[in-house]
C-alpha cells in the first residue's frame, strides 16, 4: 500500500503521543505500508517545524529524526505533475504526490480542503480516523 502523509498528520504526530496521527507513524514505522514524500514536502515540514508554536512543543531532536527518516525510510517521489486542484492551492502539490507516485491514501485533517475532494485519480483522500481504524 503507498500512501502519502499530510504535513499536518506528521506533525500532529511528534506534538500528540496518543491519537490518529502517532498511531499512523508507528504503522508505518513498522512497515505496513510505503510513505510518499517529495521535496516540496520535506521543505514545508521543515518551515512547520520551525514554527514558533510548534518548535516549542517538539523537541529539535524529536523534529531532526523525523526528517531523517523521512529521508532514510520513505520513498522520494519526484518531478511532480502539475496540479491545481485543492481548494487551498499550497496543498496541491500533495494531490500531485498521489498522483505521480500511484498512492493508494492520501490521509490528512484538512476537513475544510483534501478531504472534500474525497479522491484524487486513483487516490482516496481520508481522514487519520478512517485510515487508522484500517490497522486497528
Amino acid at each position: 500500500m503507498r500512501v502519502v502523509l499530510d504535513t499536518n498528520i506528521l506533525v500532529s504526530a511528534l506534538m500528540v503521543q496518543l491519537g490518529h496521527p502517532a498511531a499512523i507513524y508507528r504503522v508505518w514505522q513498522e512497515g505496513y505500508f510505503t510513505l510518499l514524500v517529495c521535496a516540496e514536502q520535506l521543505d514545508e515540514l521543515r518551515a512547520t517545524l520551525h514554527k514558533p508554536a510548534v518548535a516549542e512543543r517538539i523537541k529539535p531532536y524529536h523534529a531532526g529524526r523525523l526528517i531523517n527518516q523521512l529521508k532514510k525510510l520513505a520513498e522520494n517521489i519526484g518531478p511532480l505533475p502539475r496540479v491545481e486542484r485543492s481548494p487551498d492551492p499550497a496543498d496541491d502539490f500533495l494531490l500531485a504526490l498521489s498522483e505521480a507516485g500511484k498512492a493508494d491514501y492520501l490521509v490528512t485533517g484538512d476537513k475544510s480542503g483534501l478531504l472534500l475532494l474525497a479522491r484524487h485519480h486513483a487516490t482516496r483522500i481520508v481522514s487519520p480516523r478512517e485510515f487508522a481504524a484500517m490497522f486497528a
